[in-house]
């Protein structure tokens, strides 16, 4: 065996070289040193891993609670890259291997990894370690370049804001994720958190635009019934990923998240983003018809698999 794995530290050179591989074979969801700076400030634990060989870092593996979900949910995310060259020596199966046990060290019993149909020697990976398919996610991207801003038409008795002009609406924008964020479909529901864990997650993110963070609010009541935000793919200032789009129940069905969704893009189009990307479950028809509707196209889905979290079931 011509390479070795060891634990990355905290150092920015080992960050960098995570990110170096992981945006080198998945990149459709990269990273930076950045984002894992913020992740460790903001959910300690997550552990990382570097496969070497010949002196030169060829992988990386990481491990660590799933933001969505809270601490004591029993399973962990995890990724595994492997270069091209390095591929097909056992690498990645050691690596998986490591953080599987990890995982399980950990308590946890299983483990979640995200896979594109775009490059299925990834799903067969997992496949061949025992995960399963555990959601899927219908990804769509909008181009933006010539585009014009569209027409914002919110329902009657609604108005839009942003979190950028009106800051303290986000005690309000909690109110509205403590009520949808559990109604989206696909897996185990998933969790708010409390206001503080939310405005670290959701509203306070440096890749967080406030002025993208697009809120609606009852022009009676200054309730606020929806919102919609956007986030800064790592390293990228010309493209984001739609972070989230939420409506209170009763407003659900009357044009809210159409208005939510066109504002964020007129504000991407006004501040020269290039493109805006977004992935629903199979069971979101509702959000899927609105991205169709604005002019979305299909990217290849996101897979996230889930295997038991136990290093002995992971094959040579």
């Amino acid at each position: 065996m011509s390479w070795t794995i060891r634990a990355a530290t905290d150092s920015t050179a080992d960050l960098a070289a995570i990110a170096r591989i992981v945006n080198a074979v998945t990149p459709d969801d990269p990273t930076s040193v950045e984002e894992m700076r913020w992740s460790d400030a903001t959910y300690p634990g997550t552990a990382r891993f570097l496969a070497e060989e010949a002196g030169r870092e060829v992988g990386a593996a990481t491990v660590g609670r799933i933001h969505v979900y809270p601490p004591e949910f029993p399973d962990l995310w995890g990724s595994v890259v492997v270069l091209p060259e390095a591929q097909r020596r056992g690498i990645g199966s050691e690596l998986l291997r490591t953080i599987s046990g990890h995982a399980r060290s950990a308590g946890k019993t299983g483990l979640h990894l995200r896979a594109s149909e775009g490059q299925p020697e990834g799903i067969a990976f997992l496949r061949f370690h025992g995960f399963e398919e555990y959601e899927r996610a219908r990804m769509v991207r909008l181009e933006l370049a010539g585009r014009r801003p569209p027409v914002v038409d919110p329902p009657e008795g609604v108005s839009l804001t942003s979190l950028e002009e009106r800051p303290e609406l986000a005690l309000g924008v909690h109110a509205v994720a403590l009520e949808a964020l559990p109604d989206i479909p696909g897996g185990d529901p998933i969790a708010a958190g409390d206001l503080a864990e939310f405005r670290a997650r959701d509203v306070d993110r440096p890749t967080i635009p406030a002025g993208g963070f697009k809120i609606a609010v009852e022009t009676d009541t200054d309730r606020v019934v929806g919102y919609a935000s956007l986030i800064f793919v790592p390293g990228s200032t010309t493209v984001a990923w739609h972070d989230m789009t939420a409506v209170l129940r009763d407003w659900r069905g009357r044009g809210v998240a159409r208005a939510l969704k066109q504002a964020t893009i007129g504000w991407a189009i006004d501040h020269g983003l290039e493109a805006l990307e977004t992935g629903n479950d199979d069971d979101n028809a509702p959000m899927r018809a609105v991205n169709a509707h604005l002019g979305y196209r299909p990217l290849p889905d996101e897979v996230t698999m889930r295997g038991i979290a136990d290093e002995a079931k992971i094959r040579a």
